[in-house]
């Protein structure tokens, strides 16, 4: 007769909001001992790279419709750009206001160029834009406070 041996599963891999509100409860309670801290820590990293790419993709959003505003002559569709561009800032600062230690990320120079490579990859590929000749650089301020209260299509 052969014997199995079963693996024991952790409460992390059975169920993660039950392992979650055990943490919390130890956490609070000061009871340290068995917390499960590889798991914890997986977690929290988890966290920190979740806001960034949240913001990664909403700048993306953000550049792609304030590129759309901004060079697509089509006065049917502005409203509908303005109010993504408003409801997407409006995200942005919230996340902002959140976590303020954020603005370094959203101000460097990389985060920019992806999203804004994104944005541009975006408008590009849509088949009702094969006219438009969208610029390869940003030609306004990359400043995160401009790009969150400035209307670009009225400087142009």
């Amino acid at each position: 007769m052969t014997q199995t041996i079963a693996k024991k599963i952790s409460l992390y891999d059975q169920d993660l909001n039950l392992w979650l509100e055990t943490v919390i409860a130890q956490l609070k309670s000061g009871s340290l001992e068995n917390l499960d801290i590889e798991n914890l820590v997986e977690e929290l990293e988890g966290l920190a790279g979740r806001d960034r790419r949240e913001l990664r993709r909403r700048l993306s959003t953000l550049l792609e419709h304030l590129l759309k505003r901004c060079y697509v002559e089509s006065e049917y569709d502005y409203a509908g750009w303005e109010i993504t561009i408003d409801r997407t800032r409006f995200e942005i600062i919230g996340i902002l206001s959140q976590s303020p230690s954020l603005r370094n990320y959203v101000n460097s120079d990389e985060l920019f160029e992806e999203a804004f490579a994104l944005a541009l990859r975006t408008v590009r590929k849509n088949q009702g834009y094969k006219n438009v000749d969208f610029p390869n650089n940003w030609k306004f301020s990359r400043d995160i406070d401009d790009i969150l209260n400035v209307d670009f299509w009225e400087i142009l």
